[in-house]
């Protein structure tokens, strides 16, 4: 298999596309959005440039691919960041420049529904970077987390290997994004537990792939990962489970397909993301929580235990929707170090 293409990263002062593949809520809620607007105009030193349907509720799925080509075909463009996700992008895959995407190679940073086009990316055989959004981890209440900001900076301009830590605290509640109070203050946290390991008594180092999990799911239902099951042989698997919370029983089915497809057994290693056990629809107290990322855990560990007992696997690593948030390079290496209980990335 061919290397994988880094594309060339950005630098301060350089223009970078800021899209809505999924969904155009910063027209309808713009608080969070022109937050992080301002953040990667300020912070960063970046120039967004909004396309046409980036504020659009219920564009098209060929105008939402249109603005896709538009920011990968324009050279002035060096990065292409989603604004947020939604639940419907994978409409928009057969409507996108495969010849024009490969050919202007771009770092693309998304994750949530955005798993299709880093999955799609991927495909092409482009590094894309799952994480990163512009209304959830640019325009977080208060201040951006340290540890998300880190791995943003070095994920955005820099190259080479990063180690990812466990974080000490974590959040996933969110407070309204209609209400400027909101964002005077930083979101509530709780006590990290830090990683739990698995089979953890070798190093491996592999091509990541992945997102989150429902996603995944879909892409290969419609068979649209784009690989032949081969190509992920030695690999690192990445996923996390979103707002939908889906059940234990449901994620170890999704796993089990995943398993009879013979795919789980090629990979090397697992990286699991922190559970989300809230959302605007659901919520739990501290015992059922809790609960739900034990049965979580221990549907992982099923599947892993009956089609891929072999795989290195690190839950709870901060990588999806909760917060703070790594940035996860698919199509990038990814070593994981069971022996010494670390994990790095080549960004």
């Amino acid at each position: 298999m061919a290397a994988p293409i880094y594309p060339p990263k950005p630098k301060p002062g350089d223009a970078v596309a800021v899209v809505s593949p999924s969904r155009g809520l910063p027209g309808e809620v713009p608080l969070p959005y022109e937050l992080g607007l301002r953040r990667l105009r300020d912070g960063f030193g970046l120039k967004p440039v909004e396309y046409p349907t980036t504020r659009t509720m219920g564009a098209s799925a060929q105008a939402r691919a249109a603005d896709i080509n538009a920011a990968f075909a324009d050279p002035q463009i060096k990065a292409v960041i989603a604004s947020v996700g939604g639940s419907d992008q994978i409409t928009v895959l057969r409507h996108l420049d495969r010849d024009l995407i490969r050919a202007n190679p771009k770092p693309f940073f998304g994750y949530s529904d955005n798993t299709n086009l880093v999955v799609f990316l991927c495909s092409l055989g482009v590094v894309s970077f799952h994480g990163g959004m512009v209304m959830t981890q640019y325009g977080r209440p208060g201040v951006m987390h340290p540890m998300t900001e880190e791995s943003l900076r070095a994920a955005l301009f820099s190259s080479g290997e990063f180690e990812l830590q466990p974080a000490a605290t974590f959040g996933e509640v969110i407070g309204s994004w209609q209400d400027p109070k909101t964002f005077d203050v930083e979101p509530q946290m709780e006590p990290a537990s830090g990683w739990t390991w698995h089979n953890a008594h070798r190093a491996v180092e592999g091509t990541g792939w992945g997102g989150d999990l429902e996603i995944v799911s879909w892409l290969l239902m419609a068979d649209l990962a784009g690989r032949q099951v081969d190509m992920y042989s030695g690999g690192v698997l990445f996923l996390e489970t979103g707002d939908s919370m889906p059940s234990a029983e449901e994620v170890y089915v999704i796993m089990r397909s995943m398993g009879e497809r013979g795919l789980l057994e090629k990979f090397s290693a697992l990286l699991m993301g922190r559970p989300k056990t809230w959302s605007r629809h659901r919520t739990l107290d501290a015992g059922q929580k809790a609960q739900f990322r034990e049965a979580q855990r221990e549907a992982v560990s099923r599947a892993l235990a009956e089609y891929a007992p072999q795989v290195v696997a690190v839950f709870d690593v901060d990588l999806g929707h909760t917060d703070p948030q790594v940035v996860i390079p698919c199509g990038g290496r990814i070593r994981v170090d069971g022996l010494e209980r670390r994990v790095f990335v080549t960004y």
